[in-house]
């Protein structure tokens, strides 16, 4: 179904893909596996005809890539990492463009999509906008299936996205696997490797290897299968007195209308440790967070960041934590050192303190060649590093990350959770949101919020243990899968 033979692409000095070639048969599962700036979406963009390669040639359905462009396009289906969808058409808008694009209809296309499309269907008059990450995604795949293409090409479809829904993602696409759907996926999620057939790991735009998944995870486990971080540094229960506690929480109320977006939760986290602040799209995560950060106050209840009110101090509270979301929080078109000084300057240093803090940080990162690059030029690992340095710049007492790793290869993934031990030993807070399941268990305590409330909290340990789990994915899953109301 797919052939690339010796194909080379080149953005100016950077080779995105040298010398690539691979074959995947019908009716295939294939994942294409590497860290960002590997090069695996250069190779989608050239596959499905919106890039010309320099040299090589490749194939889809036995039409060159080039040279037959329009019989290429209307046998392929494309759902790129950053969803395709545009947010101001409602669900069924989108469908329509979509198919109005292939030259088919949304009824002649339907039994293509019923199995995906029917779950989101009762959505039909909502902006694409205003949907959950689930349910964006399997817009997204709709959309993508609606001219019944012979080949499908998923770019991360599922980063950003808790564990319970990429579960059911990937049971979709075991549904259009059965349909003899060629299936190409690239994805950061050891889990979802292992649901492909074969996987090509591509490095810095060569392949690697080309395998069955446990092969290739076996031969780079050194990349894929880093060791864990030691948990010797994490705080014992009760070494730390009640006094300590940097962030109280006591039956904080978020609604929209009648909705209860976070409805009547009670916590609190000790200075230095590490929070795990779990659940599933839509269980009313991120509103807490914006409380808790002071960008949004609560309809009622009460709590304390920094010993500052959310309700009444939260200007004093935003200079007193740290923030990185999961969409970086760095200026694109600044150079590494213009951030840094920019931030700095946001939160109240000094130009010396600035310029010496710069320097320390840009040595300890191996970033000192690196001071006048522009941030869009760096590889998403490094922006990641950066962005949580810009975080705890000026030593906050509370930094709050908001699904900081999505989409980061695990070895990156490690290091980036090093520099967070290195913080909470520093006795900076930290308030963590993930969908890595394995990022949790190094926590010190972790909350899982189901429909708006809390449903449990505890050590990782003490929550398998309580609802006698193997591991905190399997945990999540058992609770997650008992909300009632709809992410939506």
């Amino acid at each position: 179904m797919i052939t690339v033979s010796h194909i080379s692409k080149s953005y100016g000095k950077v080779k995105a893909l040298d010398d690539v070639s691979l074959s995947v048969g019908r009716g295939e599962v294939f994942g294409l596996i590497g860290a960002d700036g590997a090069g695996k979406t250069t190779l989608y963009r050239t596959l499905c005809t919106l890039l010309l390669p320099d040299a090589g040639e490749a194939s889809v359905a036995g039409f060159d890539v080039v040279r037959q462009m329009q019989d290429v396009r209307c046998r392929v289906g494309y759902m790129p990492g950053r969803f395709s969808l545009y947010q101001d058409l409602t669900v069924r808008e989108n469908l329509v463009f979509f198919a109005t694009l292939f030259g088919t209809t949304v009824d002649e296309g339907y039994d293509s999509i019923r199995a995906v499309y029917s779950q989101i269907e009762r959505f039909s008059n909502r902006k694409a906008g205003a949907l959950s990450g689930g349910m964006k995604q399997k817009l997204a795949l709709s959309c993508a299936l609606i001219h019944q293409p012979e080949a499908l090409f998923l770019d991360e479809p599922t980063t950003g996205v808790d564990p319970v829904s990429r579960k059911e993602f990937w049971e979709m696409l075991a549904m259009i696997k059965e349909r003899g759907i060629t299936i190409m996926a690239s994805t950061p999620y050891l889990d979802e490797v292992r649901c492909c057939e074969r996987v090509a790991f591509l490095c810095q735009g060569k392949i690697q290897g080309i395998d069955t998944p446990q092969a290739i995870l076996d031969r780079f486990a050194d990349v894929f299968c880093p060791p864990p971080i030691d948990k010797s540094y994490l705080q014992q229960a009760g070494d730390v007195q009640p006094s300590d506690d940097v962030i109280s929480v006591s039956h904080l109320v978020k609604a929209f209308g009648s909705f209860r977006a976070v409805d009547d939760i009670s916590f609190s986290v000790k200075r230095g440790e590490i929070f795990g602040f779990l659940g599933a799209n839509g269980a009313g995560k991120t509103t807490a967070m914006h409380m808790l950060t002071g960008l949004n106050q609560p309809t009622s209840g009460s709590g304390t960041v920094a010993g500052f009110d959310i309700s009444t101090q939260h200007e004093q509270i935003k200079r007193h934590i740290g923030y990185m979301s999961q969409k970086f929080s760095l200026y694109e078109d600044m150079t590494v050192a213009e951030n840094l000084r920019l931030f700095g300057g946001i939160y109240g240093m000094d130009s010396k303190m600035i310029e010496t803090k710069t320097d320390e940080l840009l040595q300890r990162l191996d970033f000192a060649g690196h001071r006048d690059d522009l941030v869009k030029s760096l590889p998403l690992g490094w922006k990641q590093k950066l962005a949580f340095s810009v975080s705890i710049f000026h030593q906050p007492e509370v930094v709050f990350l908001d699904e900081p790793t999505g989409g980061v290869d695990p070895a990156t993934r490690r290091q980036f959770w090093e520099m967070i031990k290195e913080a909470a030993k520093n006795g900076i807070t930290v308030f963590v949101t993930t969908h890595y399941m394995d990022e949790a268990e190094y926590c010190d305590r972790i909350s899982m919020m189901v429909d708006g409330k809390i449903r449990a909290i505890g050590t990782p340990d003490e929550l398998k243990e309580r609802f006698r789990q193997p591991d905190i994915d399997h945990v999540f899953t058992l609770l997650a899968r008992q909300a009632t109301r709809s992410s939506d």
